[in-house]
């Protein structure tokens, strides 16, 4: 069983390596311990080592974690040439170490030792994790990195603002030359590649290399040369003044252990830590305290970025020439400080730098610091340490005042500063149904009394029979204690003497009852639950629920109400409520002899009748060939299409009967029956599969809305009131009357498929043979007509060998379909064909009628 042991304790040993100094009664979780290998993928191969030296096969292993209730693929990534070495373990792998109860605190000691000793800057936990682990051990942030890490431009130089007397002038630089006084010029000047300017009557001056206080010297001299008016002193009629109008750009070299090495150009003004900041700063690597900048070889400046971050000292920041380099060396000894400061962060030392030196660039202690020691941990000097050595704990006591001392800190030190405890003493917590719940102070002999009269007494609905008290042990475990209340100001029976820590906790008789409410629904505005009060009516719910709608009946209503008793088997009992006109508050007039007041019970259920003879008005759309045409409104339930053209003041002379059209809004489903007999009936006839015929008419449908069109014979329905294609008319019909058309359209397997003359009496044939006749392809026999009022009529046989074709109407269109399309109707059985076409009209009106 010890080889296992080792295998499984490496895992958790190797997850420690970052958390030296905490001891095994702070091993990380698994949650941690994954977080901390993510940082270290060379653990995975540890633990695969591990497991291949310990000698147990891995069936055994596999059969080891099955028996202590852990999947046995739990280790196979890791397992000898089963897996990829460097794989991050899943937190169950670490919970299985931590439940084997496999560890011992031997083993432990020796695997951290030997763990620790491949602790490198490599190691570093990754800033996600939890919070416990954060607070024992921080402070990994390189201090100062984070201000090069963002994008901002504070490092840019000031473009727009004036330069200062030592800026050095150079190629591609331009200045401004203003003359006042006996003369007025402003002159304009670019400094040449050579390094001087031409000032008109003046001549060339060199300028390269010098500042703007020297340039200002110069030119008193050769400006007074050609102005007698210029000199110094008060006795000048001449002045000048010269100004840089535009910064050149100097090409820099950033290099060293930076993000992005390289060339860069920046403005003439700009210092070294422009250019840092365009090469992204330091790695964590480089060095922030010892940035140099090189002039033709030889070293002009070293910036030390703490006197910038730190102390706001920018004097060391030296402006930059043309071809200069920036070189960030690998950084110099570090030290990390960890706990209740201000900044935990890793630190670069510089010199002999103390333990108060660095206490000052960490913002020194918080208030939550204890104040009386500090820790450095210290790696022991090769020459000094022994076996299992390598780290040493130097106890630093503090100042009475809390300062730090004047200690050495050197390369690799933590140093850890101890928070106080977070337990806060004299104090006591109450809970619950008080007017000011809360802590408060602790005094020796305070009773419960006096903390609840501190808490402003007791809600008038609070539990007097029992108030907790939960009191703590010395052992950490808590007892609950419990009193009986005689008021809601806090008196006992028995006084009450409290301890440090109790918690006092009130209930509220509120809490423990449940909810009450009432439901309305039916004709009113906004239906739904609402909370039970004593004493609601039924008139304050309907006023609650937004009041009634106008479809609402006001002769009565029904309460659903629960059965007194609780062996009655019925869920509830219906009793009908009168209502009367004063329901409806909108209405200035209130009756004389108003319906008593309906009193609600908790859990009734109200609803409001719709009248069953309001209706919302019914409209229909009369257009076309009318003389009156637009919108109508029903005046009953049995209008018809003839009624409706009565009231239009009936049809103009030019009108279509036999192409009118009735169009109906029907739903998804009533328009899916009628399509669903039609194919039935067709198939019946046919023999023939029109599923996707019918699904293709079930799309069109829902596209247009749910609108089909209904074959309707007006000039039948005009002649007699109550025919069958005089239909009763709903909300939402259209009915179009066009013009009268004298064409018959021919479509289809014909010659030539064409717009002919209406010839009155003719057949199907007559323009069939108008057409030029069918194709090859045509099924002539199979023919139909489309009339203008919607209905198809097709050739029919009678006795077997007698063709009866029908009579196409002004405005209809002959079709006549190719071989493999489908078709109406086959030729068999006339009779048959007939019954069917017939039987799928009348379904049609029935199901819409419906």
């Amino acid at each position: 069983m010890r080889p296992f042991r080792i295998v499984l304790l490496g895992l958790a040993a190797l997850a420690l390596v970052p958390l030296h100094g905490l001891g095994a009664q702070a091993r990380p979780t698994a949650a941690q311990a994954e977080a901390l290998l993510r940082a270290r993928p060379d653990l995975a191969s540890q633990l695969q080592s591990r497991i291949a030296g310990s000698g147990l096969t891995p069936e055994q292993i596999r059969q080891r974690l099955r028996a202590e209730g852990y999947p046995e693929s739990l280790l196979d990534s890791y397992l000898s040439g089963t897996g990829t070495v460097g794989s991050t373990p899943s937190g169950q792998v670490f919970e299985a170490v931590r439940a084997l109860g496999l560890v011992d605190e031997a083993d432990l000691d020796e695997l951290v030792r030997l763990a620790g000793a491949r602790e490198g800057a490599e190691a570093r936990p990754v800033l996600a994790t939890p919070d416990s682990v954060i607070a024992a051990d921080s402070g990994f942030t390189v201090f100062g990195l984070a201000m090069f890490r963002e994008v901002t431009s504070r490092f840019l130089p000031n473009l727009d603002g004036p330069v200062d007397a030592g800026y050095r002038l150079g190629p591609g630089d331009q200045l401004v030359l203003i003359l006042t006084g006996d003369v007025e010029l402003a002159h304009t000047l670019e400094v040449t590649r050579e390094g001087f300017v031409v000032i008109p009557q003046v001549g060339q001056i060199g300028v390269a290399n010098l500042t703007l206080g020297e340039l200002e010297s110069v030119l008193y001299t050769r400006l007074g040369r050609a102005y007698s008016g210029v000199r110094r002193g008060g006795g000048a009629t001449t002045r000048f003044s010269v100004s840089v109008s535009r910064l050149r750009s100097n090409q820099v070299f950033v290099t060293g252990d930076v993000m992005s090495p390289g060339s860069y150009r920046v403005t003439s003004a700009g210092t070294a830590l422009t250019a840092l900041y365009a090469a992204g700063g330091p790695t964590e690597n480089g060095s922030m305290r010892r940035v140099e900048v090189r002039r033709a070889g030889a070293l002009v400046s070293t910036l030390d970025v703490y006197d910038y971050l730190l102390r706001g000292d920018g004097s060391a920041d030296v402006r930059l020439q043309h071809g200069d380099v920036v070189f960030v060396p690998v950084h110099g000894p570090r030290a990390r400080v960890v706990g209740a400061v201000t900044r935990p962060a890793t630190y670069e030392l510089r010199g002999t730098e103390t333990l108060a030196d660095v206490g000052r660039m960490a913002g020194g202690l918080r208030a939550t610091a204890t104040g009386r020691r500090v820790y450095v941990e210290r790696v022991v000097p090769i020459a000094d340490r022994s076996a299992g050595g390598a780290r040493a704990v130097v106890d630093v006591p503090l100042a009475a005042n809390g300062d730090l001392p004047a200690l050495p800190i050197v390369d690799g030190d933590v140093v850890r500063v101890p928070s106080i405890s977070d337990r806060v003493r004299d104090r006591i917590v109450v809970r619950g149904h008080v007017w000011s719940a809360g802590a408060q102070g602790f005094v020796p002999g305070l009773t419960l009394a006096d903390a609840l009269r501190r808490a402003g007494g007791l809600k008038s609905d609070a539990i007097l029979s029992t108030v907790h008290v939960s009191r703590l042990r010395p052992d950490s475990t808590r007892v609950q204690l419990r009193a009986t209340l005689l008021d809601t100001l806090g008196t006992t029976a028995q006084p009450f003497a409290l301890e440090d820590d109790d918690e006092i906790t009130v209930y509220s008789r509120t809490e423990f009852r449940p909810p009450q409410y009432v439901v309305i629904s039916g004709a009113v505005r906004s239906g739904g639950r609402f909370p039970w009060r004593a004493g609601l009516t039924l008139r304050d719910l309907v006023l609650m629920a937004g009041g009634l709608q106008e479809r609402a009946y006001l002769r009565e209503a029904e309460v659903a109400r629960l059965p007194e008793g609780d062996e009655s088997r019925a869920t509830a009992i219906a009793v009908r409520v009168a209502l009367d006109s004063s329901y409806r508050f909108h209405m200035p007039s209130v009756p004389a002899a108003r319906e008593p007041e309906i009193a609600l019970q908790p859990y009734d259920n109200v609803l409001i009748f719709q009248d069953p003879s309001w209706r919302e008005p019914r409209t229909v759309r009369l257009t076309g060939e009318v003389r009156f045409p637009g919108t109508f409104t029903l005046e009953g339930r049995a209008d018809r299409i003839s009624d409706l053209v009565r009231r239009a003041g009936g049809l103009t002379p030019e009108a279509d009967l036999d192409g009118a059209y009735f169009a109906r809004t029907v739903d998804s489903a009533a328009a899916r029956r009628v399509r669903s007999t039609q194919q039935r009936l067709q198939r019946a006839a046919t023999g023939a599969d029109t599923s996707a015929l019918g699904a293709q008419a079930d799309s069109t449908l829902d596209g247009m809305l749910n609108r089909i069109r209904v074959g309707v014979d007006l000039r039948d329905a005009l002649r007699t009131r109550d025919r069958a294609d005089d239909l009763i008319l709903e909300h939402g019909d259209s009915i179009h009357v066009p013009k009268l058309r004298q064409t018959v359209e021919v479509r289809g397997a014909v010659n030539a498929p064409t717009a002919l003359s209406h010839a009155r009496g003719k057949k199907l044939g007559h323009y069939l043979d108008a057409a030029g006749g069918t194709t090859e392809r045509a099924r002539t026999r199979r023919a139909y007509v489309i009339q203008p009022n919607g209905k198809i009529e097709s050739r029919r046989r009678a006795l077997g060998f007698i063709t009866l074709d029908p009579t196409p109407r002004p405005g209809a269109v002959v079709v006549v379909p190719e071989r493999g399309q489908e078709v109406p109707g086959p030729s068999l059985l006339t009779s048959l064909t007939v019954v069917t076409q017939l039987l799928a009209s009348l379904a049609t009106i029935v199901v819409l009628t419906r």
